[in-house]
């Protein structure tokens, strides 16, 4: 069995590739894909060539972990039957071609425990379920964050959830043209913002030199959170954070108890993925969709659909 693939052949270069479908040791299902999300943090760095070193890293590798699909073949009692809509956190199923990520498919092969049922109605914000887990994973890690620097996508839904907890934060952009679409929270300019008494500060911002804005802005014995993924090393100038006596947590990859909190959150209502996907794309044209995705400021989310393609 084949699938088509988009596939990261080197920096800066991608390919939509037929591939020999290898399914995983025991039993799996099949799933045909609807959409795949793309990454402007991880799958960005490998684009670049900027990932550091990491397990599983590396080219050729099929890219994407945000994606909806419809189960095509699943094993009796497995949780999952055919014709469910699934969320998908990527694949390991194309041979030589490497799939720490794998999502960015037609046809993916993989063990039905790693899929989770979704409703209907959610669809294509389906691909946002990954960023969801992430942002949960880091809001619950320490305390609830009263700042929270960015305004894409992941600083968005960690502002949401923060919001759906109880909290109030406020928000850091420089990008004027991501101040729009808070819900319940305010975003401004660092520039703008006076308080030095933050008790938990939380990056989704990716930026390696965020520590030390961070540290003038904390809270003695406060708390700064790392949800970006950093490509170069960060570094702080020692004597604030002593003087705060700051602690620094690092948000890792979320737990599958973060997705279903994600997948609970949205069902219940408590929780809104709209208005984050911002441009769509045919998979048949995946290479100019990353280009937009990686380039555009104006993108927040990019999505691929595979539902009509051939």
């Amino acid at each position: 069995m084949n699938t088509t693939a988009v596939v990261f052949t080197s920096p800066g270069q991608l390919a939509l590739q037929s591939l020999l479908l290898v399914p995983p040791d025991g039993p799996h299902a099949i799933v045909d894909v609807n959409f795949s999300g793309i990454s402007t943090g991880t799958e960005r760095l490998l684009w670049t060539g900027e990932m550091p070193a990491f397990p599983g890293m590396g080219y050729p590798l099929v890219p994407g972990y945000e994606t909806v699909a419809r189960v095509a073949q699943a094993p009796s009692g497995s949780g999952v039957s055919e014709g469910d809509l699934v969320f998908v956190p990527g694949a390991n199923c194309y041979g030589s071609v490497r799939g720490l990520f794998g999502g960015a498919a037609k046809r993916i092969a993989i063990a039905p425990a790693k899929l989770t049922k979704i409703n209907e109605t959610i669809g294509e914000n389906g691909t946002l379920l990954a960023l969801a887990a992430t942002a949960h994973h880091a809001v619950v890690l320490g305390r609830l964050p009263e700042l929270i620097i960015g305004h894409g996508v992941l600083g968005r839904l960690i502002a949401r959830i923060t919001v759906a907890l109880g909290g109030t934060p406020t928000v850091w952009e420089t990008n004027q043209d991501r101040h729009s679409g808070a819900l319940g929270y305010d975003v401004v300019r660092p520039t703008e913002d006076l308080r030095k008494d933050y008790g938990c500060i939380l990056d989704a911002s990716g930026d390696t030199q965020v520590l030390d804005r961070c540290m003038m802005h904390l809270a003695r014995k406060g708390e700064i959170v790392l949800a970006g993924f950093y490509a170069d090393p960060l570094h702080f100038v020692f004597p604030p954070a002593f003087m705060r006596e700051a602690s620094i947590r690092i948000a890792a990859q979320w737990e599958p108890k973060d997705l279903q909190a994600a997948v609970d959150m949205v069902s219940s209502g408590k929780l809104s993925l709209d208005g984050l996907i911002t441009h769509r794309s045919p998979a048949a044209q995946a290479s100019s969709a990353y280009e937009t995705a990686f380039k555009n400021t104006a993108c927040l989310k990019m999505v691929l659909d595979w539902s009509s393609f051939q």
